[in-house]
């Protein structure tokens, strides 16, 4: 049988939701839009699709299958694309999942020109702190904060993620700054849940020592935007990017502390499935997105106040 065909025939299926509706779409009787599932299923030994008179839903093996053959039929077209035109122009839909916070302050910021440059590209992007699965899930790229990433994945190192640890001028007056890190264990501490360190606070002096404080954080969230407003309105002490508290240290809202240690180490990484030929619309993404906020690129910090130190560098805003 012709795989590619069968394939396509399927993600028509699951598009349109329905086979008299694939069948339009494709120019193929009902009859044989059936018989192209059916083989398909009978070649794979697995069932795909789940039938019912009111509604038709893809099986576990199907959500996985059909997903694998999306990424398949577009690296299919655009190899095609580029071979007839001779145009390596990307083209098609690309895939994207980023972290919440980073997405809604930076990557929003960076697509509109993105898109200009490149449309026929369409977008379909994912806005969540949890680790998507790239293949079970049909994710093209993966943009991940973290100090380090498993050997088995497949990454580019984008920029630095700069971490300060702040609180309000109003919650300092009522319960004092902390001068070491061991004062903490005394403090309300707002802990983002996916923190790599967890709540082992890491922190390095100027001689090089390392020094892990165990917090008991009165919030966990898994969103650091909700954190850094907790942290506002005086409810305690955060450890968060650069780029999520940059507008609230600059006005005075949140005041570093502890700036003569350096905190937890990050990096933002764009993470793609482990392949031959790395797909041209991956490839200008990530591309594009190193020379608009990697380390190379020109960044903007928060203007330091007069009484503190000034957070180190970080993702610029694009």
């Amino acid at each position: 049988m012709d795989i590619s065909h069968a394939m396509r025939v399927l993600v028509q299926v699951v598009d349109s939701g329905s086979f008299v509706r694939a069948a339009d779409a494709l120019g193929m009787s009902n009859a044989a839009v059936t018989r192209q599932i059916a083989s398909l299923e009978s070649h794979l030994g697995a069932r795909l699709l789940h039938r019912t008179t009111r509604r038709l839903s893809l099986t576990d093996a199907g959500a996985e299958f059909c997903a694998r053959s999306r990424v398949i039929l577009e690296e299919i077209a655009e190899a095609e694309a580029v071979a007839g035109e001779g145009s390596a122009q990307p083209f098609g839909l690309l895939r994207i999942s980023a972290p919440l916070s980073f997405g809604l302050m930076q990557l929003a910021r960076f697509l509109p020109g993105f898109r200009a440059r490149h449309p026929q590209l369409r977008l379909d992007i994912d806005l969540s702190d949890r680790v998507v699965d790239l293949a079970n899930e049909g994710v093209d790229v993966a943009l991940r904060i973290a100090s380090k990433l498993d050997d088995n994945l497949v990454a580019r190192r984008i920029a630095p993620v700069s971490m300060v640890v702040c609180a309000s001028p109003d919650y300092l007056k009522r319960r004092g700054t902390p001068k070491v890190p061991a004062e903490l264990v005394d403090h309300a501490t707002l802990s983002f849940s996916y923190l790599w360190a967890g709540d082992e606070w890491p922190f390095t002096d100027a001689n090089g020592d390392l020094t892990r404080v165990k917090v008991s954080p009165a919030v966990h969230a898994t969103n650091g935007d909700l954190l850094r407003e907790l942290a506002v309105a005086g409810g305690g002490i955060i450890m968060q990017p650069t780029f999520i508290v940059a507008s609230e240290l600059e006005r005075g809202t949140l005041v570093p502390i502890l700036a003569e240690y350096q905190t937890l180490e990050l990096s933002l990484f764009a993470v793609y499935l482990s392949r031959r030929h790395l797909s041209n619309k991956v490839r200008v993404f990530i591309d594009e997105l190193v020379s608009a906020i990697g380390e190379d690129a020109p960044r903007g910090h928060p203007k330091p106040r007069a009484s503190a130190k000034r957070p180190s560098a970080s993702l610029r805003r694009v």
